[in-house]
């Protein structure tokens, strides 16, 4: 478990044109926060932008790249991905935490499938990156856009092809030539690699189209990863306080006004306080926290199970109100 992470103003030194709604930040890290800007193949940061932040992934990989470098692809009425392409420059400074998340290989010399839809390549071309660099396996990519404008990292994939010619497999899945990857379709072209550890990212239709065909060629929901891309923090007008928090932590009870649209991770943090957390998704379980009275919704959750529920448990970073009062208790 880690506590509330420190937000770091690195300078950008570069911004490359990925695509027509794609950009890349190239980001220099000072010596003394070289540490804590220490990261693994597929893993994000949260970049602050004004009245927001959010996740993005980092394309660049710690074994080949020199600098820092995240990717964000436009989104229609995208908070962070229209303001980050509009306004973040060369000589500008991005504010942002530590790297975090779950979505990297355990190990980098194994056999690989990876399933990228859209901006999922992002994640997915810093494991490609940092496997064909450190590993002796093969990997097989299934890359799925609408069209060829829309293929981001597409002259780093074809340079990497090139250079390993016997351990990189790259299928391009274009919407406009074949239609959307269904599971019919994708369960021939996946049965080769079917017995390989799998990671997916991408828009919802495409992860679950890729999930149930890698379900039903029998791989092992152990050896199936995927992540999303969700907002983080969103800060709310003051008008849309309409609940408190009764948080227990540490044996000390804090009253905190909860906005309707905050998650109670980011409303302790918030306060001062430093609640236990890790993933900010809702895939870790680090933030779990236990409701004494009161309802709330979960946007995302892909840890707590039935029983946990029952004893009411609930993920702090992904909690928003349902009653005028929520009580709950770290323990």
């Amino acid at each position: 478990m880690s506590v509330g992470q420190p937000y770091h103003r690195l300078p950008v030194i570069d911004v490359i044109d990925e695509t027509p709604d794609a950009r890349s930040f190239v980001l220099r890290v000072p010596a003394e926060l070289g540490p804590a800007f220490a990261y693994r193949p597929g893993q994000f940061l949260t970049v602050r932008v004004p009245g927001a932040a959010r996740c993005y992934s980092l394309s660049s990989s710690p074994h080949t790249d020199q600098h820092l470098t995240f990717t964000v692809k436009r989104v229609p009425d995208g908070v962070g991905s229209n303001w980050l392409c509009d306004n973040l420059r060369p000589g500008g400074l991005a504010e942002l935490s530590a790297p975090a998340g779950s979505f990297s290989p355990g190990r980098l010399d194994t056999d690989l499938l990876l399933l990228a839809g859209g901006s999922g390549i992002t994640p997915v071309i810093s494991i490609i990156k940092s496997a064909l660099s450190e590993g002796d396996g093969h990997v097989a990519l299934v890359y799925a856009n609408r069209d060829q404008r829309s293929v981001i990292f597409g002259a780093d994939l074809r340079d990497l092809a090139a250079r390993h010619p016997d351990r990189l497999r790259v299928h391009h899945w274009l919407d406009a030539v074949c239609g959307p990857p269904t599971v019919d379709r994708l369960v021939p072209l996946l049965r080769p690699f079917a017995g390989r550890e799998a990671f997916v990212c991408g828009p919802e239709p495409f992860m679950e189209a890729a999930r149930k065909a890698l379900d039903d060629l029998g791989l092992p929901a152990e050896q199936v990863h995927v992540e999303r891309f969700r907002a983080v923090l969103d800060e709310p007008s003051e008008e849309a306080t309409v609940a408190t928090a009764e948080v227990t932590l540490d044996g000390v009870t804090h009253r905190l006004p909860w906005p309707a649209t905050a998650r109670l991770l980011d409303v302790i943090i918030e306060a001062g306080l430093n609640p236990p957390f890790s993933c900010r998704q809702g895939i870790c379980g680090a933030c779990a926290c236990r409701v004494l009275h009161g309802e709330v919704h979960l946007v995302h959750n892909e840890i707590l199970a039935d029983e946990d529920f029952a004893d009411g448990y609930i993920l702090a970073c992904q909690a928003l109100p349902l009653s005028a009062t929520v009580a709950v208790t770290y323990h």
